[in-house]
């Protein structure tokens, strides 16, 4: 299953998305200071935990079915 198929919750895009936009703000401060410096691996590791537990919860979907 690669990350295309997950099917998220609204709950879990509304977080994502929220994610993503606290990335955005800070690649753009740091553009003004001159780039290259911002830590956004934190952001980009709890984007990649909430895909793993919406894959998880649909392996757990499938094996019940």
């Amino acid at each position: 299953m690669s990350s295309n198929d997950i099917r998220l919750t609204t709950g879990e895009k509304a977080q994502i998305a929220w994610y993503v936009a606290r990335m955005a703000k800070r690649g753009i401060a740091d553009a003004r200071q001159g780039g290259g410096r911002v830590y956004q691996s934190d952001l980009q590791c709890k984007v990649e935990r909430i895909e793993e537990q919406a894959r998880k919860r649909a392996e757990r979907e499938q094996s019940g079915k």
